[in-house]
């Protein structure tokens, strides 16, 4: 198949790419910055490719620029002919407390881990509609329904909107006989670039204020999801479990695969949630949107 993947610079998406790529597929991965900053990690794709024999390219891919994802989606489809497989990764973490961020800075989390995902799609899916057939991997989070602790508010709302528009697009694109799919990592602390590249809040004053009762709590939050952890957390078994997804025949994969060495409870609120999804649509007459379908014609 021939799939794209955002943010695949590093962490979740540039293992996913590998491991697609491992598979069989020819995977494209989304860097911005190919030339400049992330120049590194396209060296280090090429050079896996010539390791490992394997097909897997790198794409200029700035999801925050739509002129980006547009001549990148078209150089894919021009160079491999088709698209089957978009997976959202991209994202970015911010810690602090949440009165301490501007209005802006929430609005760029948003940019990045939910407007992202509609500028690709709006790029990649007149492609699978057309054909008839494709895939969209959601790379969620299971902050979204899971425990939450506090200062992780900004990206916690942003992931909870990506999860909404992913449930929202899965309804609306099974008629075009495209699958959704939503993987749902859950905390991992080691492994990922996430806790360490995380943003700050602008307001340093409110965040000072805040410490006077809060002391200590950012490094706390990290420590105490280390700790749930076992020691065997492996952030390598997202990536497996995106090829499993894209291994499944179409019309077969899951909606939701967790996984979540921490457990916090994004699994039990999600069956519940989905469960409930199943049963409205059943009631409204609308079962068929459950599962895609053939394109007709």
């Amino acid at each position: 198949m021939i799939i794209v993947i955002t943010g695949a610079s590093s962490g979740f998406g540039a293992a996913g790419a590998r491991a697609l790529a491992d598979a069989g597929h020819t995977v494209y991965a989304g860097i911005r910055a190919t030339t400049g900053r992330n120049a590194p990690a396209v060296d280090a794709a090429a050079a896996y490719r010539r390791e490992h024999g394997v097909d897997l390219r790198t794409v200029e891919l700035d999801v925050a620029d739509q002129a980006s994802v547009d001549a990148g989606i078209a150089r894919i489809v021009d160079e491999a002919g088709h698209l089957d497989v978009v997976v959202h990764n991209a994202g970015h973490m911010v810690l602090g407390p949440a009165e301490a961020f501007t209005p802006e800075q929430l609005a760029a989390s948003y940019d990045v881990n939910v407007l992202s995902t509609q500028r690709v799609n709006r790029a990649a899916l007149p492609h699978l509609r057309a054909q008839g057939h494709g895939l969209v991997l959601w790379v969620g989070s299971s902050s979204t329904r899971g425990g939450t602790p506090p200062y992780l508010a900004p990206y916690f709302a942003a992931k909870a909107g990506m999860d909404a528009l992913a449930v929202s697009y899965a309804a609306e694109l099974a008629r075009f006989g495209v699958d959704t799919t939503i993987v749902v990592p859950g905390s991992f602390t080691t492994g990922t670039n996430h806790f360490a590249n995380a943003g700050r809040a602008a307001d340093t004053g409110v965040a000072e204020a805040y410490e006077q009762h809060y002391a200590g709590l950012t490094d706390q939050v990290g420590a105490r999801l280390a700790e749930l952890a076992p020691p065997d957390a492996d952030p390598a078994e997202v990536a497996r479990a995106m090829v499993r997804v894209v291994d499944t025949p179409a019309g077969r994969r899951p909606f939701r695969v967790h996984i979540d060495p921490a457990d916090d409870g994004a699994e039990v609120v999600n069956a519940v949630g989905d469960r409930v999804r199943t049963e409205f649509y059943r009631r409204v007459g609308l079962e068929d949107l459950l599962r895609p379908a053939p394109l007709a014609g």
